[in-house]
């Protein structure tokens, strides 16, 4: 090895990289904003680690031993068939009515389990809590979080599958050769959309139908009520992605703003974990993400059997989101 050229070859990087002001920038500011981003949404004396929904007013039971255990975050709820839902779909690890003495778990919930276990144990002295079947068809852990993690994969595949290519198309000066012909620019964007798009819901497709041969998922919806709303909700996030690549000319900055969107919609859309007691500011935070309306659309056809009808609020956040990206992505777009 020759040690000058190497030397060299490293120096010459460096400066590239130091002169690229955008990304050194944004490799000091991500890791800041990751870091507070996670302060303020788990701020507080600690994490509570089980959510119980109480019929009526949360401060209803004071002197009891089990309201007053700590990591327990007790959530005020007034209508029981919604609740009882919640306690079914993972979205509540218990349901507690003190004035009715009776409280409801989802046998197939490990977190129930301990719950209750707490709950005994809390109330040796007075056991006159019933325990009630929760009606209606249990839903594992893995079939609430299967919407989830579908669609998270189409986040991904659809933002860096469109964003980071045009970035290295332009980069590499693909772009700049494609100005010298009759393209127009609406049309090279609408060709990407249309190619990410059948991808996306062609890979989609395959895992769902390979996991469900060997899980088996409830489906008390419709597989086309189901498609359609992956589809819309797939051209919205290529459309996010558009907005990135519209400019953009560096790769490393291009992965830096594609993580920025993603993460935070990964943790913050319902993926893992509902929502159900997070800071309500962060709750209307997730309203805004094209991948919240398209787990809670998805959940509602797979688990509750909801038409296009019942997530029309869904499909229409989704479809105005997604002529608003265009828009932006096709009025910043530059082929160099």
């Amino acid at each position: 090895m020759n040690w000058r050229r190497f030397w060299a070859v490293l120096i010459c990087r460096n400066r590239e990289f130091l002169r690229d002001r955008s990304t050194l920038t944004w490799n000091l500011l991500f890791p800041i904003s990751l870091i507070a981003g996670f302060a303020f949404a788990f701020s507080g004396p600690g994490l509570d680690l089980y959510k119980v929904g109480v019929l009526g007013d949360v401060n209803v039971g004071p002197g009891s031993a089990f309201f007053s255990a700590r990591y327990i975050d007790f959530i005020s709820v007034h209508d029981l068939s919604v609740a009882l839902r919640k306690v079914e779909r993972h979205q509540l690890d218990m349901l507690i009515d003190p004035a009715g003495r009776r409280y409801w778990i989802n046998d197939a919930a490990p977190k129930g389990y301990v719950l209750e276990r707490v709950l005994r144990g809390a109330e040796v002295r007075d056991s006159s809590f019933r325990k009630q079947t929760v009606s209606g068809r249990g839903i594992r852990y893995v079939d609430w979080v299967m919407p989830g993690i579908l669609a998270m994969n189409m986040m991904f595949g659809c933002l860096f599958g469109v964003g980071y290519v045009i970035v290295r198309y332009r980069k590499n000066g693909m772009l700049k050769r494609l100005k010298a012909t009759p393209l127009t620019p609406l049309e090279f964007l609408t060709a990407q959309v249309i190619s990410r798009l059948w991808l996306t819901l062609t890979t989609t497709v395959v895992v769902f139908v390979g996991t469900d041969q060997f899980i088996g998922f409830p489906m008390h919806g419709s597989y086309l009520d189901l498609f359609v709303v992956f589809a819309v909700g797939a051209i919205s996030l290529i459309s996010l992605g558009l907005i990135v690549a519209a400019r953009t000319t560096s790769e490393e900055l291009a992965a830096g703003l594609l993580n920025l969107l993603s993460w935070p919609m990964t943790f913050l859309s319902g993926v893992w974990f509902s929502l159900e007691g997070v800071h309500p500011f962060l709750q209307q935070c997730a309203q805004l993400a094209p991948l919240t309306h398209i787990i809670d659309a998805a959940r509602a056809i797979i688990l509750d059997g909801a038409g296009l009808g019942d997530v029309s609020i869904h499909l229409l956040a989704l479809t105005v989101m997604s002529l608003g990206f265009m828009a932006v992505g096709a009025r910043l777009f530059r082929w160099e």
